[in-house]
């Protein structure tokens, strides 16, 4: 199901706002920050409000349209749902960032399930460590 049926069948009505959001997110390959994703839609349409692309931005998380992930420090990063889970190793010394297939974490997944009938929610996590490069 298109992001578009999803906010129809939920009952919302796409905006322009929200189909901008939601575009840049599709375009770009990268996660972003949601002051980048304010600057780029506003770089495109300046009358866009900075609050309406948070509450969009929270609304899209919260139908699981968009990813919300901490990559370290304090700034939340997003992502299009549509691109798939992953998740990140990140280096707290160089600030580096590996990209983790999801199968990674499936045994983890199993034994938190099988061991304390836990069942994790592992779409996109972020891992602090520090790297190969920076563990010598």
């Amino acid at each position: 199901m298109s992001c578009f049926e999803v906010l129809k069948e939920k009952g919302y009505r796409l905006t322009p706002q929200r189909l901008m959001v939601l575009e840049l997110l599709h375009e770009t390959n990268s996660h972003m920050s949601a002051l980048e994703i304010v600057s780029r839609v506003q770089a495109r349409y300046p009358c866009v409000n900075k609050s309406t692309v948070y509450r969009t931005l929270d609304l899209l998380k919260e139908l699981d349209l968009v990813t919300e992930t901490e990559l370290g420090g304090d700034t939340l990063f997003y992502h299009h749902a549509e691109k798939g889970h992953h998740h990140h190793l990140i280096c707290t010394v160089c600030g580096g960032a590996i990209e983790v297939e999801e199968d990674v974490f499936a045994e983890l997944e199993a034994s938190l399930r099988d061991r304390f009938g836990f069942s994790a929610d592992l779409k996109h996590l972020a891992i602090q460590g520090r790297c190969a490069n920076c563990r010598v």
